[in-house]
């Protein structure tokens, strides 16, 4: 069951990736770019768009990885503590409270990508959404290198 439920947590982790990395890059292309350049494919669909799907993906994500962080603490934990991978641990510990703080702003964030809104793209929209991205790629990245230490379920 923890297995099924760690594979989860990884889908909706890249579905969360993807979609926070394009919102990111959406959002800090000049709104004069050419749609034939890199970033200018990355305005053709508006960053607003993303924004439901990324507050689902990231409470799904969290959700997923608090049930899967229980058998993580109890068969995992112990074992990298006896190997002293205490750095592994304290990137772990920083993922846990990035992720705490990703959760706070979550409400600041949805609010301020509202469609009514989403035509005039300020600095908090790019802020909330770089803090995000950052916090996703970082757990994501964590959470990769914790289960290529041990793997899970070993």
């Amino acid at each position: 069951m923890a297995t099924a439920l760690l594979i989860l947590h990884g889908l909706v982790a890249v579905a969360l990736l993807g979609a926070i990395t394009h919102q990111t890059l959406a959002a800090w292309a000049p709104s004069g770019a050419r749609p034939s350049s890199f970033f200018g494919r990355f305005r053709t669909v508006p960053p607003a768009a993303y924004t439901n799907a990324i507050v689902g993906l990231y409470l799904g994500g969290a959700l997923l990885g608090a049930i899967v962080y229980l058998y993580f603490k109890v068969d995992i934990q112990p074992d990298l503590e006896r190997d002293r991978h205490w750095h592994a641990l304290g990137f772990f510990d920083l993922k846990e409270d990035f992720v705490a703080i990703g959760l706070g702003l979550l409400p600041a964030y949805w609010i301020s990508w509202r469609w009514p809104f989403a035509d005039k793209r300020g600095r908090t929209e790019v802020a909330l959404t770089t803090i995000l991205g950052f916090i996703v790629w970082w757990g994501f990245i964590v959470g990769h290198v914790m289960n290529d230490i041990m793997g899970f379920g070993s």
